[in-house]
Order: structure tokens, then sequence, then C-alpha cells
């Protein structure tokens, strides 16, 4: 054939003479599995001299010389990798070629169609990358494979910035696809639900449930199994959760879409913010959920949440009118409250705080910010509101069965301040201080409706004070007796309100006793009598102290108030008593002139310009009333 005859028939341009038909590369020798060698042939006799040609003869193949497999043996074996290196090898073998215009367009077609070939059946493998059956080192061998077609991508761009016709680029692309595809096609083998969903869920719970477990089957798979085939910059564990989020989250998007009830709508929030983020967390997986984007837009997720909360607010709200509707109705028959080791116990709070704390709790996990489960709260307050109000009219009424009331409603208060302070995360910054606001007032009001009488029977013991025979009598011995029945009335009050009543007692008595010292008619005129005084009321100080003390009062603080005014009633010297007078006012800032003038008062022995004098040193003496008790504020003086 001539070298026109066959570029017209599409031979490659070979560029050498075609003198020798049979010249083999070293290349193709070990390819084709042939062994060439040189041998003489006799001349005909139109030659003189003799000349030398290459003959091929085929040997027989032994163990030693077996010929490598074929590109359809490598293929066929799903030796992936080295199948597609052969096919690089002949592309190379083109590429050497002067110009496009000399390929040989058979050999063209045939690479493409091989080619085709083994993409098919790489993308078969990688389709099966998750099934059990499927052999890792094939997997692997197909991971190599699409390594290889990137670095010749980049290969052939360094060389002439396009492919030629027969490559099939953009491999890292295609397998990133395959995979999102396969996917897809996984999840959307879950779409039809079961025929009897299991008990107590509806199809969207059991569909979801399905694609959940589904997706952490895979994504273990891909840990324990399909990583170890890939190299670390493949990400592969990031890529199939990002597959499989994108998946899921188009599923949720139809279903949020669809219209749900309020059951399902209380699923879909919880599934998006509670089961979901707990299963990427595993660190088998080893998922960036950062990286990942929201499984619903705002703008489905807004009116899924406002049907959530607005379910749960009308659930709390009629819980907490039931509640309160059956305390009104028990107290309205006469009933009292139960009693408890000897207390007086009311559910109320028990009932509200369970209601409350677990409902914001919930709707904190559903919906996966506190800040969204907040408005909740405000149920707390309401309800505080309406509570405070049976209170009054239970006081105002007085019935036989208030008294029981108030002090099971002390209880109560107490339980409500305490889990306001404790789970004071859960609550708005107004709803908290309105809350104990309510509960303060609410406290002061049992307080006064059940120390009122207290007083009323202490009042002609407190006449009997500071008698002229004061000094002479012993030490508030009827008072104590009057306080122990008193005492005796408050019973039944839970134990800690029992010890607030107590304490406030254990201060209303002192502020009586201060007020009536100041505000008498007594006056000592020399140091005997000054001396006597200050012991009376020191011993009646800490005779107040013993009682209250043991009878479970906390302001223990009080008997230093008696004893600084003993003090200043002790002293003679001026300067002494400027002093102990500047020490009162500073334990206690709240003391004024007009207190410390009826203090002085009591020393009869006192002119005018000296009690004018001891009385000017509250003007040097700092207000540092914030980091101090109240107690002479609390004695008005006539």
């Amino acid at each position: 054939m001539s070298s026109d005859s066959a570029q017209k028939h599409g031979a490659f341009k070979w560029g050498a003479s075609s003198s020798s038909p049979w010249r083999v590369s070293k290349l193709r020798q070990k390819l084709l599995g042939i062994n060439v060698r040189r041998r003489s042939v006799p001349s005909t006799p139109e030659e003189n001299a003799p000349t030398t040609h290459l003959k091929v003869e085929t040997e027989p193949l032994t163990p030693a010389t077996a010929p490598p497999a074929t590109f359809e043996q490598h293929l066929a074996s799903l030796a992936l990798s080295e199948a597609g290196r052969m096919l690089l090898l002949r592309e190379e073998q083109l590429f050497v070629r002067e110009s496009p215009e000399v390929w040989q367009m058979e050999e063209v077609a045939a690479l493409k169609a091989d080619r085709l070939a083994l993409k098919e059946t790489v993308l078969q493998m990688l389709r099966r990358s998750l099934e059990p059956t499927m052999d890792v080192d094939v997997l692997a061998s197909a991971v190599a494979f699409v390594q290889q077609e990137e670095e010749q991508d980049r290969l052939w761009e360094r060389r002439r910035g396009t492919f030629p016709p027969w490559r099939l680029s953009g491999w890292r692309k295609t397998h990133d696809d395959t995979l999102e595809t396969m996917v897809e096609e996984r999840l959307d083998a879950l779409i039809t639900p079961p025929a009897t969903p299991p008990m107590g869920q509806s199809s969207i719970q059991s569909e979801m449930y399905q694609a959940g477990q589904r997706l952490r089957r895979d994504l273990l798979i891909v840990s324990e199994r399909v990583k170890a085939c890939y190299p670390q910059h493949f990400c592969i564990c990031q890529l199939y959760a990002a597959s499989y989020h994108h998946g899921i989250s188009l599923k949720m998007r139809r279903l949020a879409d669809f219209g749900l009830d309020d059951r399902d709508c209380t699923f879909l929030l919880r599934w998006v913010n509670d089961f979901y983020p707990r299963l990427l967390a595993d660190p088998q997986l080893e998922i960036n959920r950062e990286a990942l984007e929201a499984l619903l837009p705002e703008e489905l997720l807004s009116p899924l949440e406002e049907q959530y909360l607005s379910r749960q607010q009308r659930e709390l709200s009629k819980y907490v009118a039931c509640v309160l509707d059956e305390a009104r109705a028990a107290w309205n028959k006469g009933e009292e409250p139960p009693v408890e080791d000897g207390y007086f116990v009311s559910p109320i709070a028990y009932d509200i705080i369970q209601m409350i704390n677990g409902m914001v709790s919930a709707a904190e996990t559903v919906m996966g910010d506190l800040r969204k489960a907040q408005p909740l709260t405000c149920e707390l307050q309401n309800f505080l509101q309406r509570f405070q109000t049976l209170q009054d009219d239970v006081i105002k009424c007085n019935k036989v069965n208030s008294v029981a009331f108030v002090k099971a409603s002390l209880g109560c208060v107490a339980d409500f301040r305490n889990f306001v302070k404790i789970r004071q995360r859960l609550f708005p910054e107004e709803v908290l201080q309105s809350s104990l606001s309510i509960l303060t007032h609410m406290k002061g009001s049992a307080h006064e409706y059940l120390l009122a009488p207290v007083r009323k029977n202490l009042k002609p013991h407190y006449r009997k004070l500071f008698s002229q025979d004061w000094l002479r009598k012993p030490p508030l011995k009827k008072l104590h007796s009057c306080l122990d029945q008193e005492i005796l009335g408050l019973r039944g009050t839970p134990q800690s309100s029992c010890q607030e009543l107590i304490s406030q007692l254990h201060q209303e008595v002192s502020l009586e006793y201060v007020r009536r010292l100041l505000e008498g008619d007594l006056r000592f005129k020399d140091k005997q009598q000054q001396q006597k005084a200050a012991t009376k009321v020191e011993d009646d100080a800490h005779s107040l102290h013993c009682f209250f003390s043991t009878r479970g009062s906390e302001e223990m603080w009080l008997e230093e108030v008696f004893s600084m005014m003993a003090e200043v009633l002790k002293l003679q010297d001026l300067p002494a008593i400027q002093c102990q007078v500047a020490s009162l006012a500073s334990a206690f800032p709240d003391i004024c002139e007009k207190h410390v003038s009826a203090l002085l008062k009591l020393k009869g022995n006192l002119s005018k310009e000296e009690r004018n004098s001891a009385k000017a040193v509250l003007s040097e003496i700092p207000n540092n009333s914030a980091q101090s008790r109240t107690f002479f504020s609390l004695v008005h003086l006539r």
C-alpha cells in the first residue's frame, strides 16, 4: 500500500521508511506477548549480497514468559485501576503523534469505546459501594481509577488546555454525582410507608424513622468499610453525610408543605432539632455538622413552631385554670387542705411547677432553642396573678378554713419562689421579676393575716413593758408565756414558712420593745440607774434571743441592737458616748437623729448641748445602708 493510499484509509503516518514493515516497539512486544529475533533469509539471484530481515515467530508460552493481562481481562476481573492505566498508555501513544490529523480514526474509536465500557463498570461499582457484598478491593480500585483520571486531566490541561475527543473528563464530579444519585435512590425507596406502621406511629413518623435508620446504617458502613478505600482528601464521610442531609432535607420540606396535624408537627420539629442532631453527633460517623445547611428553611420552620407553641399554650392555660378552679371550689365548700407530717399542704405548686417546667423543657428540646420556648413561661405569671386574687379573696372572707388555706398557700409561695430562682434560665427577665414581685406580695399578705391576731393578743403585754417598776420585774416572763401560746397557733404552716413567720415575729417584738423604750417616760438620772437600765436591756435582749432561737428564728443579729443601745446608756463620758453613737450609726445606718435623741434623753444627766454634740457625729458617718440590715427605719416614733 502506498503512503497516499494509507493516509486515505486512515493509517498513521509513522514518519519512518516504509521499507521496514515489521518495526515493533518494545512496548508493543510487551503488550502482545511476542518474541522478536533476527535470522538470515536466503538471497535471490538478483541480489548481489545477503540482506537481513525481521521475522516474527511465536514461541510456546511458558509460565516465565506468560503475557500480561489484556484490557478486557482486567475489566472482566474488575481490576479497574489497571484497566485504566492500559487506556492511559494507549492515550499516550496517540498523543505522541504530530497532530490530530494523523490520528487513526479506528484506533480513536476503539479507545473511546473501551473508555465507555470502563466508565460503566466503574460507575456500577460506585453505585454498589454500600452493599454488604461489595468487595472493598474492587471499590478501592475504582477510587484509584478516579484519581488516575483526575491526574491525567491536569496533565492534558498543561499540555494543550483542551481534552481530546476520546477523553471522558471530570471524573471527580462524576464520582460525586453518582454517589449523590445513589443516596437519593436509597432514600426514595423509603417513600412508601409500610402497610401497617408500628404501633402509635403515623405514616409520617414511620417514614422519618426509616430515613433516620437508613442514614445511620449507611454512614456507619461508610465509616467502617468505605472510608478505607479513599484517600483522606476525598472527605468521603462528609460527602456521604452531605448527600443524605440534602436528601432528607428535600423529604422534610415536602412533608412540611403537606400540612401537618399537631402530633406530626411536634414530631417533625423534634426530629429536626433533637433526633437528627444527636444522630449526626455520633463520633463514629466523623461528620462536621457545622458544614451542613439547615434541614428546613426559616419560612417552613416558623409556621411549624407557631403551630406547636400555640397548642402548648392552649393546653397549659387550660390546665392552669382547672387547677385554680378546683382549689377555689374546695375552699368555697369549706374544705381544708390535706395535712402531711403535721403541715397543711396544697398540690397547687407541685402540679403547676411540674407542668410548666416539663412543657418549657420539652419545648426547648422540640424547638432547639430555649428563647423560642420562653413564651410558655408567661403562663406562670398569669397563673400567679390569679392565685394572688384567690388568696386575697380567702383572706378577705376570713372563713373557718381560710387560715388553713393561707398556711398551705405559704408553702406554695415558697415552692414557686424556689422554682423561679433555681430555674431562672427558663424565664425572660420581665416574667422573672414580675413573678417574684407577686410572690413577695402574697407572702407579705399571708404573714400579715396570720400574725394579725398575734399582735392583737400581745398588745396588753407590751403596755406593761416599761412601767415605773420595770427595773424590778423579771425579764419578759408573761410576754414569753403569751408568745408561746400564739406560736402554737402558727402550727400547720410548712416548716420553712413557719420559721419565717417566727423570725418576723421576733423582729416585730424587738421593734415594739425599742419603740416603747424610746417613747416611754422613763428617765435614768444617775450613773447607777443607767447601769441598771443597761443591764436590764441586755437581759431582755438575751431573753428574747434565747426564746426565739429555740423556736426557729434566724434573726440572731437583733441582740446586737439591744447591746449597742445598752452601751450608750452605760457610758458616762461624752467622748465615749459619741464614739458609741458613731458605732451604732455605722452598724445601723438607717438610724436617724430622732432615734438618737430619744435614746440620749433616757440619760437624764445629759444636758441639751451634750445631747446635740453626741448627735452631731451622725453627719460624719458614711451611709452604707446598701450593706446593712434594716431596723430603726421600722421604729416609728411620735
